[in-house]
């Protein structure tokens, strides 16, 4: 048998919901920290905007470039729940934003190591890619990042899990972990970074004019959100008010 726990939860001061809601719901709200109108907004236009995302903007001139230029991006994906929603979106996401050639591959732990290990980085060099992509992982692969760029291999680092004292070489990283990224959540799962670097891409590529040029529909990413939902829900980050968000 199980044992249960009632935790009592305090209720903050300074509490500005709507008298329409039932003041016990208000309670439960205000003592998980929803005080007002705009805590209880989930709509898409109350998402932290990308730009506070540090490094996006050098991922997207990154990925532009590969894309404009017909080069082949290789994801390397973690083997989890995120990491499997995290590959499907980028790959989704790329190909509707008129990349043409997108592969992947998930590493085997007991065969190739975590994340982007150097066996791994010989894997993907039989594909010949001019771009490495990892999604929920890279953030420690040093030595595999180091393999990947001796063998003139660009290397993008998506990643939410916390960085040690050294970082790898990767040509861009983006992790909202890092200390010196502002972004203001802590707390995106893989999924939810490729994502936010997916609406930063489509942005950038739409104010050139780039799909109107290549006759290509306009990316409808909310259409994806189902993939951000499941990842980061299965990866139990918590869900504060910008991962509800997206996943509502």
């Amino acid at each position: 048998v199980l044992n249960k726990k009632i935790i009592n939860r305090d209720v903050p001061d300074g509490i500005n919901l709507p008298d329409s809601i039932h003041p016990v719901l208000k309670r439960i709200y205000a003592s998980r920290n929803i005080k007002s109108s705009e805590d209880l907004d989930y709509s898409l236009g109350s998402l932290i905007p990308y730009e506070e995302l540090g490094g996006i903007d050098d991922a997207v001139i990154l990925l532009q470039e590969m894309i404009t230029q017909k080069k082949r991006i290789l994801i390397v994906a973690d083997f989890d729940a995120d990491g499997a929603t995290s590959c499907a979106l980028a790959i989704r996401g790329l190909t509707a934003m008129g990349a043409e050639d997108v592969i992947y591959v998930v590493p085997n732990r007991f065969e190739h190591g975590y994340g982007l290990s150097p066996k791994i980085v010989d894997v993907a060099l039989d594909h010949d890619p001019d771009l490495i992509v990892t999604v929920d992982n890279g953030i420690s692969s040093i030595s595999g990042v180091e393999h990947a760029k001796k063998n003139g291999i660009k290397v993008l680092i998506t990643d939410h899990h916390l960085p040690g004292d050294k970082l790898p070489s990767a040509d861009v990283i983006i992790n909202p972990q890092l200390k010196e990224n502002k972004f203001p959540s802590k707390n995106l799962a893989g999924v939810g970074v490729i994502f936010y670097i997916l609406l930063a891409l489509r942005a950038k590529l739409k104010a050139e004019n780039w799909f109107d040029e290549k006759n290509i529909k306009y990316p409808n990413l909310a259409n994806l959100l189902d993939l951000v939902a499941l990842g980061t829900i299965s990866d139990l980050v918590p869900l504060d008010k910008n991962n509800r968000t997206m996943v509502a």
